[in-house]
């Protein structure tokens, strides 16, 4: 046996050059440092805040028995199969409208989504728990936060009623976890970093 070629991984040195290569002007390395820790702790923030949102609206499907309209149903099948071929043909799939697709594939997750949606409807308009333009506003500059141009990443949201209106649904559906939150019995529990960036 003969050995051509022995390679390891050779990690960069921390310094001013490799600080500016990630953007920061300056070189310093520990404004590096805590730019990096600002975008940890949003991402983990963000999938926490996704996870007890989950948990909040499993408790609801668990408490609430609801009719399905058969037509809904039908309706968020034809969504999501429409949904499915998009993102197929996004991935370089060809031919994909004449690709078969069962609704039955669907069905599960259409009946979730329309029993969800009927659910939180009726908590939205019982408990008052519309979206505030407050609120709007807050979410939108969260997550224009992360971006170099925070102000331009603004107004791309508030430039088309269609993006607004899907950070509408995400406020509503946050006020919904947390009226959840607020009227459960829930108990506090110890996750690692690792376990919550493995659960995107």
């Amino acid at each position: 046996m003969t050995i051509t070629k022995i390679e390891q991984p050779l990690l960069p040195v921390v310094d001013a050059d490799f600080a500016r290569s990630l953007g920061i002007d300056s070189g310093d390395v520990q404004a590096l440092r805590d730019d990096i820790r600002k975008n940890l702790e949003r991402e983990v923030t963000s999938r926490l805040s996704a996870r007890n949102k989950r948990a909040a609206m499993d408790a609801l499907l668990k408490a609430n028995s609801v009719d399905l309209p058969s037509g809904v149903v039908r309706n968020e099948i034809e969504e999501l199969m429409r949904a499915a071929r998009q993102d197929l043909t996004s991935r370089g799939m060809k031919d994909v409208d004449k690709m078969p697709l069962s609704p039955d594939l669907f069905r599960e997750q259409a009946e979730r989504r329309v029993r969800l949606g009927l659910i939180v409807a009726e908590l939205v308009k019982e408990h008052e728990l519309h979206a505030k333009p407050e609120q709007v506003r807050a979410y939108v500059e969260t997550m224009a936060s992360s971006y170099e141009t925070p102000e331009e990443v603004t107004r791309w949201y508030y430039g088309d009623p269609q993006r607004l209106s899907d950070v509408e649904s995400i406020v509503i559906e946050n006020n919904v976890a947390d009226f959840v939150f607020s009227q459960a019995k829930t108990t506090e529990k110890s996750i690692t970093f690792d376990e919550i960036m493995a659960n995107a």
